[in-house]
């Protein structure tokens, strides 16, 4: 895991830190009669947002303080012109699956990619109640460790009709991913929140992951990361990859594959 396309280990271990130390505030409130609040969006905001936000915003200033974070909980103060001639950055979503974290389920993540000419090239996922880490790094595989065990290098799975599984959103289920769905044929159907879907299709525990609906890039930065070094792709419904600091930070609708030849671009009708 010695870096070879600019990454190096000290730079991805201390972002996997950085991760674990926001963590670590995220699960002292998710342990306490927490409020609620909803922004703009009538999305949900918690303290442990805004705690994980500060932690990792403050560890990066100091890991690498030339390079300009945008962080979800605080991209309404960055214009697209001021991000527009970053060519190197930090995407970072310090809570993914706040929805779970307040149905205290377990199934939310730390979201920190490191973006280079609008392409991800190092992705951290931790889900902190799991204990469950991804981590990847363009050119260097990608990796799984939970319980203190060692790192362990994931891949993604070959399409076989026998057998299919499609991962879905536990709290955005929607009519498109019904009809994508009932095109597809038999097939199991795992729920599960936040990035962890898309690092479920990296580690070859579901073939695809289909999202017909809207997201934002620090959603997907660091996921995207993972699951294209274990060998499979995010593209959106024309084929393409995923790209970064955008004017418009949000996504495309988009599809979360593994290997395979399988063109699963070709369930989606006229979706999108």
């Amino acid at each position: 895991m010695n870096g070879n396309a600019g990454i190096s280990d000290q730079l991805r271990e201390g972002v996997i830190a950085i991760a674990r130390d926001a963590a670590a505030a995220i699960l002292d409130i998710y342990d306490s009669e927490f409020a609620v609040q909803h922004k703009d969006d009538n999305s949900p905001l918690t303290a442990a947002d805004m705690a994980a936000h500060h932690c990792i915003i403050d560890g990066l200033a100091l890991l690498t303080p030339d390079i300009p974070v945008l962080s979800e909980e605080s991209a309404h103060e960055v214009s697209a012109a001021q991000r527009r001639p970053w060519s190197r950055l930090w995407v970072v979503d310090p809570l993914d699956g706040t929805r779970e974290f307040i149905k205290r389920n377990g199934e939310f993540t730390v979201n920190i990619a490191l973006i280079e000419n609008h392409r991800p090239v190092m992705g951290v996922v931790y889900a902190p109640v799991l204990d469950l880490l991804f981590f990847a790094a363009s050119g260097q595989g990608a990796f799984k460790q939970s319980d203190n065990m060692p790192p362990q290098a994931i891949h993604v799975r070959k399409y076989d009709a026998a057998q299919i599984t499609i991962a879905g959103s536990r709290s955005h289920a929607g009519e498109e991913l019904r009809h994508f769905l009932d095109r597809i044929g038999p097939h199991v159907l795992i729920s599960m929140g936040s990035s962890l879907k898309i690092c479920m299709v990296a580690e070859g525990q579901a073939d695809v992951y289909p999202r017909l609906g809207l997201t934002s890039e620090w959603d997907t930065a660091a996921a995207q990361c993972v699951v294209e070094s274990a060998g499979g792709r995010v593209t959106d419904l024309d084929g393409q990859p995923l790209r970064y600091n955008k004017p418009d930070i949000l996504n495309p609708w988009f599809l979360a594959t593994g290997a395979g030849e399988y063109d699963w671009h070709a369930l989606l009708g006229h979706a999108g």
